[in-house]
């Protein structure tokens, strides 16, 4: 148990960022676990939301939050491919 009055004071405050960090990652974890069943656009990118924001708060490390948006980045739907146009102009 903390004794100074500066000590129980850190205590309330770690407590309460506990509490903050813990939901923010309940948060992230259903929003990636959504995200994998479902593979919908609007999830995945709502969970790379997430994974940022947290790892902008630091409650997760970048490079965890860069990890989970590759994997949820292979999961985005293909995109049809665009036929280039030809740019040359033709020979006369």
């Amino acid at each position: 148990m903390p004794v100074t009055k500066t000590a129980k004071r850190a205590l309330r405050s770690s407590l309460r960022k506990k509490i903050v960090n813990k939901l923010v990652i309940s948060k992230l974890e259903i929003a990636i676990r959504e995200a994998k069943k479902l593979k919908t656009k609007a999830l995945i990118l709502k969970a790379m939301a997430f994974a940022d924001r947290a790892s902008k708060k630091k409650i997760i490390h970048k490079n965890k939050a860069a990890r989970i948006k590759s994997t949820l980045s292979k999961l985005l739907p293909k995109a049809p491919a665009k036929k280039a146009k030809s740019t040359k102009t033709p020979k006369k």
